[in-house]
């Protein structure tokens, strides 16, 4: 019997959910574009193995946080703003590497509002599409941080928060 592969195909998705800042936001955490759990869960990292939530709780000294509200209040209280590059694209599933169709988020309310001192993207390919797309428009730098991606086994939990907590020195 033959192996079969599994068929995916692009489809066009819109970004639904909006960014989270205030005006006392000095870092900007960018993403590449949610995760299809992310997309169900209307709210960013949620898939339950990316490592996001428990780097930011590590490396801030608080809990890890559960609901959406938990996880608004540990951004706010440490004046982190949190979105992603791409308002849409075409995808295959979660898949980063097949995002094409770019269309880049407007990222001048967030300027207007938030005091952003720091711009950081969450691992390469955020960082990749940032500088292509985005940086155009915001002519502001951005550093990489390694991916808290679950297909990131290159780093481990305790390497990744040596890493993150560059965000703060």
């Amino acid at each position: 019997m033959k192996n079969q592969a599994k068929t995916e195909h692009y489809i066009k998705v819109e970004h639904t959910f909006s960014p989270i800042y205030d005006k006392e936001s000095e870092i900007l955490i960018l993403g590449s574009f949610p995760s299809v759990k992310s997309r169900e869960n209307q709210f960013y990292y949620g898939h339950p193995q990316n490592r996001f939530w428990k780097v930011l709780a590590e490396i801030t000294n608080h809990t890890i946080p559960v609901t959406v509200e938990e996880k608004k209040q540990l951004l706010q209280k440490n004046h982190i703003a949190l979105w992603d590059v791409i308002q849409s694209c075409s995808i295959i599933g979660s898949s980063d590497s097949s995002i094409r169709d770019v269309k880049v988020n407007d990222f001048s309310k967030i300027w207007k509002t938030a005091n952003i001192k720091k711009i950081y993207a969450n691992g390469t390919k955020a960082y990749e599409l940032y500088k292509k797309y985005a940086f155009i428009q915001t002519k502001r730098e951005i550093e990489k941080l390694p991916s808290t991606s679950p297909a990131n086994a290159k780093y481990q939990m305790e390497q990744l928060c040596q890493e993150w907590k560059k965000m703060f020195q």
